[in-house]
């Protein structure tokens, strides 16, 4: 895959229109392939490693365990994300990161960082950019779960999910493929694994979307922008108001 094509540069590429020398970075970025088998560990809480980690394909998520055992998903990295690219600043790793599915991977170390905001500050720019959209959709999520209600909180989940995807062109003009179980979407969402079942059900009667054989599709992209109150200004840097999975 050239770096054209890659999610990395699609996504940087949509904050700003990435050079010829800037698309060999991200090349050599992805270079060094690893792959890895569903529910590996990348990185654990408290690992110091002094790296991150760029995720070229699959899906991931990011978590803490908390002392009875308990699991908060705090994220799901998509292609083109970076993984763990706190902890070089931060020295340690404040969360774990493990992969959902199959998935390849490639090491970005402190070294390699510390010269690409050095060598090429208009990428760095467009990394900060996309480090900035990160913590904004953890302020989302921190809403989702203290403010917003079950089903409006599952709503405005798909709806960010299908953005994040339209992003790096993996939507379809109605849904995207999506992995994730009901266990899983219990662990991001704050609920039981019985609650979310439900709330698929309501979703699905109300017209608004369908959870089947890991594909979601959006039946109703107004109704359900409606209940959750959904603004994607905060996903993209150029445009606020409502948007769509396919755009």
């Amino acid at each position: 895959m050239s770096a054209s094509e890659s999610s990395l540069a699609r996504k940087l590429g949509s904050f700003m229109p990435l050079v010829p020398d800037e698309l060999r970075c991200v090349a050599e970025l992805e270079s060094i392939r690893r792959s890895v088998a569903p529910q590996t560990e990348i990185v654990y809480e408290g690992q110091q490693d002094h790296r991150a980690w760029l995720l070229l394909e699959g899906w991931a998520n990011c978590y803490k365990i908390v002392p009875d055992g308990g699991r908060q998903i705090i994220g799901f990295p998509l292609p083109g994300d970076f993984m763990g690219l706190r902890s070089i600043l931060l020295r340690t790793s404040d969360h774990s990161f493990e992969s959902l599915t199959d998935a390849v991977i490639s090491e970005v170390s402190q070294q390699r960082m510390t010269q690409i905001f050095q060598d090429f500050p208009r990428l760095a720019t467009a990394i900060m950019w996309a480090t900035s959209r990160d913590e904004a959709m953890v302020v989302e999520h921190l809403v989702n779960i203290g403010r917003r209600s079950a089903i409006e909180r599952t709503a405005h989940f798909f709806l960010e999910l299908g953005q994040r995807l339209a992003l790096i062109g993996k939507v379809t003009n109605n849904g995207f493929a999506c992995p994730l179980n009901q266990y899983v979407l219990a662990d991001a969402l704050g609920l039981s694994a019985i609650h979310v079942n439900r709330i698929l059900r309501q979703l699905r009667e109300r017209g608004l979307i369908t959870l089947k054989a890991h594909q979601v599709i959006i039946l109703d992209l107004a109704g359900l922008e409606d209940l959750a109150g959904f603004d994607s200004g905060y996903l993209n840097h150029n445009q606020t108001g409502h948007g769509h999975p396919g755009t």
